[in-house]
């Protein structure tokens, strides 16, 4: 009868959680300024997925000798060592095959093709956005580049969210002394700055995306933490967790399954505005040419390549304004989502 009751509360949560999202989104639409900043997000992360098919040197298709190929989908199974590239195609310069029959992405390069015969280029119908000191093609390298400042957003903040719900929840749930205890370790961490700590390792240890990701993310949890800390607090006392926990359901349970769906709509505003930040944060460690190894082509390292180049306009433009859409992107729709799953806020549009 027991686990029948339980059975039947976790539906009955679970339908509200539902019931709660979806009109979040309804509400959400109505914000245009919001939902545009949603689209915008939507579109880089788009551009950082199929990357490889917006920006490459290698062509969808090639016929070559009488024989069809798809180099670009070649590369993936080869990388992965699921297939090998054929002995006439082996190290070759696609573009200068004679004979091929090819189809290329929009943009025919990638970030790491250096043409010391086109240094510095100003934006042109070859290079669209220009080239670097080393002939690199710039609009390559933002397309690709926005694949490391996109997942470093998303990683470190995932590792921060990890973190913060667990540790959050704990001291929420539990309270007491349990909750001291945490209180005092979130001013604690409070305390480490997050940049000058990246500075501090960059000098120590070799650049590493992986690194830099996992030191942002185990530097900025604390917000989150205090989110949920407080959503726990606040949920813990209400009837369907004190009727769950009468029921004989585990902690666990009752922390993750019926309380924790209903606890996480101030935190997904702070995981929002947190990949905004982490995208900052690594843009500004590129542009000081540390924490991401020298060969990775990100908007913070074409803007770095600017400030010695500085007749060069358009390396600093175009990674500075694609940084600036956005971080302001996320903010808006951090913002929006704060609009519709704050109460107080609800009313004022």
């Amino acid at each position: 009868m027991a686990s029948t009751n339980s059975t039947t509360l976790a539906r009955v949560t679970e339908s509200e959680a539902g019931g709660l999202w979806s009109d979040v989104w309804r509400r959400f639409r109505r914000n245009p300024i919001a939902l545009t900043g949603f689209y915008v997000v939507c579109i880089f992360v788009f551009m950082a997925l199929f990357a490889d098919f917006i920006a490459n040197d290698k062509p969808y298709y090639t016929e070559y000798r009488g024989k069809s190929y798809f180099p670009i989908f070649r590369s993936y199974l080869v990388r992965m060592q699921l297939g090998r590239w054929p002995a006439e195609l082996l190290n070759v310069e696609f573009k200068k095959l004679e004979g091929a029959k090819s189809i290329f992405p929009p943009i025919p390069y990638r970030p790491g093709n250096i043409n010391l015969l086109e240094p510095l280029e100003p934006p042109s119908e070859r290079h669209w956005f220009g080239t670097d000191k080393l002939g690199r093609d710039v609009m390559a390298g933002m397309i690709h580049g926005s694949r490391v400042s996109l997942s470093i957003g998303f990683v470190a903040v995932g590792i921060a969210v990890l973190i913060g719900v667990v540790l959050g929840a704990i001291a929420g749930y539990f309270g007491s002394w349990t909750d001291l205890v945490i209180s005092r370790f979130f001013e604690v961490m409070l305390s480490v700055p997050t940049f000058f700590l990246l500075i501090t390792i960059a000098a120590l240890l070799p650049p590493s995306i992986f690194l830099t990701m996992l030191i942002i993310g185990a530097t900025s949890w604390v917000g989150i933490a205090r989110f949920t800390r407080n959503e726990f607090l606040r949920i813990r006392s209400l009837d369907y967790v004190t009727s769950a926990i009468a029921l004989g359901v585990s902690d666990r349970k009752v922390m993750f399954r019926h309380i924790l769906p209903n606890a996480l709509a101030p935190v997904i505003v702070s995981v929002v505005l947190g990949i905004a930040g982490a995208i900052l944060v690594e843009s500004s460690l590129s542009f000081l040419g540390i924490g991401v190894p020298a060969e990775l082509v990100t908007w913070g390292s074409i803007l770095h390549e600017a400030s010695s180049t500085t007749f060069a306009w358009w390396l600093a433009v175009f990674p500075g304004f694609a940084i600036f859409i956005t971080v302001l992107a996320y903010y808006l729709v951090g913002e929006g989502l704060r609009e519709v799953l704050d109460p107080r806020l609800r009313g004022l549009r």
